[in-house]
């Protein structure tokens, strides 16, 4: 029996240095008990990484509605302080390819670069009663780009050319295209003198608000050829204005 308690009592004195070991490594009081997960001792590293992760998840899930908000478009109230004309994308553009329509006399089949990365735009414009062919190759121009395309005649238009037009004292109807500054990269987008940034809409809003049709009134150019919408004159780049060869005063279609 004697070395047999002698025995337990030797377990005894293992089993306190082993508690006094684990209350060292958890940096607990002698006799305090464990802590809760999450509150003090060797869980405080695993609570801060939790915080951590959470922040990261906070800071991700803004992250992604600050993205869906942008492919979302424009705020309400940011499209509400818009003129009308800063909802259409006007784009610098060159005829590349043009063939008269098959089965629409007035009609002239394009390929317009607008710098995209999608390749050259097919459009179509009734202008085969005032241009030629070779008037036409390498024209620069204005296209409306955010408009809704439009089957011609069976031909698949995505945008439209703008041009200013006036009728001569004989009757007939002159068309000049409105051009952009000769230095205006192909691509580049049109502002307008005095107003804010536009912010286009996409194509199916402005057909469904009527934007273009909206803004046909105020589309003219001024005394000195310059095309304006209500006054405030199309640019590309800082002060370069967008013009007509000739035709002042005249509405642009």
């Amino acid at each position: 029996m004697a070395s047999s308690a002698n025995g337990s009592k030797t377990t005894l004195e293992l089993l306190d240095t082993a508690i006094q070991d684990l209350e060292c490594r958890l940096g607990l009081k002698p006799g305090q008990s464990v802590p809760a997960s999450g509150s003090g001792g060797g869980s405080g590293n695993d609570n801060k990484k939790q915080q951590q992760q959470q922040k990261q998840k906070k800071a991700k899930n803004k992250g992604d509605n600050n993205n869906r908000k942008k492919e979302e478009g424009p705020s309400a109230e940011e499209l509400a302080a818009q003129p009308e004309i800063c909802k259409l994308e006007f784009k610098v553009g060159v005829i590349t390819k043009v063939w008269a329509h098959p089965n629409a006399d007035k009609l002239y089949c394009e390929e317009i670069d607008c710098g995209e990365e999608s390749g050259p735009r097919q459009i179509a414009s009734g202008l085969r009663p005032h241009f030629t062919l070779e008037e036409m190759t390498g024209q620069r121009l204005l296209v409306v780009a955010n408009l809704k395309a439009k089957n011609l005649v069976k031909f698949k238009s995505h945008g439209m050319v703008l041009c200013a037009a006036k009728t001569n004292d004989d009757g007939t109807e002159l068309v000049e295209f409105v051009e952009p500054p000769e230095n205006a990269a192909v691509g580049s987008i049109v502002s307008f003198e005095g107003l804010s940034k536009p912010i286009p809409l996409s194509a199916s809003q402005v057909e469904k608000k009527k934007v273009f049709v909206n803004c046909l009134d105020g589309l003219k150019t001024d005394s000195d050829g310059v095309a304006t919408w209500n006054g405030h004159k199309f640019m590309v780049g800082d002060g370069e204005f967008c013009k007509s060869k000739t035709i002042c005063n005249g509405p642009m279609r």
